[in-house]
């Protein structure tokens, strides 16, 4: 089982800026990809932001040129650097992992997800 730890939600101004976390432990192979989730209430949960352990990225065109996704792989984190907030990013963000524990495995974890709030 791998465990996803997330850090660095809280509450900014519209406009202000946030760095989020997310550290993978526990028994693990490889990581192929790791990103971040976000989940509006009443809505459903939406990819943000993706990057692969070769650094390939892939965002959400609502975030395209605010957000940054970054990955260490020797600590197995995952980093999103979040600019230029608006109200509309207000939600709670998830980290998403999908990794292998052995040869030929793919299987998936979820964070418990870090509240982000953005004030007008």
């Amino acid at each position: 089982q791998v465990q996803l730890v997330e850090s660095g939600g809280g509450l900014v101004q519209a406009g202000g800026s946030l760095r989020l976390s997310c550290a993978a432990s526990g028994s693990i192979f490889s990581i192929r990809a790791m990103g971040w989730y976000r989940q509006a209430p009443g809505k459903q949960r939406d990819l943000v932001a993706a990057i692969t352990s070769g650094g390939s990225t892939n965002y959400a065109d609502s975030v395209k040129g605010r957000f940054t996704i970054s990955r260490d792989n020797a600590k197995n984190t995952v980093y999103l650097q979040m600019n230029s907030l608006k109200p509309e990013d207000t939600a709670v963000y998830y980290c998403k992992a999908d990794y292998a524990r052995r040869w030929g495995e793919s299987v998936n974890s979820w964070g418990q997800g870090t509240q982000v709030t953005v004030s007008s």
